[in-house]
């Protein structure tokens, strides 16, 4: 199974607000066996949306659009994804029963456009917030906040499944320019994809079959002076 990850938000372009969404879906996903192919951040603008989520569902299993869902004038997913699928976005009326029945954080008086969701869409439940999400052919649409974003990918969680690839992590204090050649001769012995990430100390990770991971980081490991 592959996906995206499409973050919605003006504030994230502005880097007035960090992007933990979009490393928190993608860890989540990998975690479940799911190939991450794109993360894609856009502004807050439903043409864009329009153009990128019609795009990404042509390719991928899934696509994840998390931010700028509710009823405010910047909140304008919901409609971008609407409009990629040349769709018109209607009041869901499970999800207003689910919120006038079920949830403990909806107010009395709901604001006009709360639950209004692409037409046929089925509505992922707010469990910590109002905001309800949706999913629509293969399109998952949340909240940007992180917690409310995060429950509901929990609740839709069993839908991303995928073969999860062993991994070995070796850390080295050698300069990452000093490990070029020992990269590329692991690379070539053995089946296995090799990420190099320098910081204090050099973090090279291996992924693929599990025999051949570790078969990998051991002939690595013996090659370079490990931490």
């Amino acid at each position: 199974m592959e996906a995206a990850i499409v973050t919605v938000g003006d504030e994230l372009l502005a880097g007035d607000t960090q992007n933990t969404n979009a490393t928190w879906l993608a860890s989540a996903l990998t975690d479940r066996g799911v190939g991450v192919e794109r993360v894609t951040t856009l502004p807050d603008r439903e043409a864009d949306i329009a153009r990128v989520v019609n795009e990404y569902r042509a390719a991928y299993d899934a696509v994840i659009v998390t931010g700028g869902v509710g009823p405010t004038h910047d909140d304008v997913t919901m409609a971008g994804v609407a409009a990629a699928l040349g769709r018109g976005l209607v009041d869901n009326d499970a999800a207003l029963e689910w919120l006038e029945t079920e949830s403990e954080y909806a107010a009395d008086d709901l604001d006009e456009g709360t639950t209004a969701l692409p037409a046929g869409a089925r509505p992922v439940h707010n469990t910590v917030g109002v905001a309800p999400g949706c999913v629509v052919e293969g399109i998952y649409v949340f909240p940007g906040v992180p917690d409310e974003m995060q429950a509901m990918f929990e609740s839709v969680a069993a839908e991303f499944t995928g073969d999860r690839d062993a991994i070995a992590v070796v850390e080295t204090s050698e300069p990452e320019s000093e490990l070029l050649g020992r990269l590329r001769a692991v690379r070539e012995e053995f089946d296995v994809t090799v990420g190099s990430y320098p910081g204090e100390t050099v973090r090279v990770k291996f992924a693929g079959e599990e025999r051949a991971v570790d078969s990998a980081a051991s002939w690595f490991r013996e090659r370079v002076d490990t931490v």
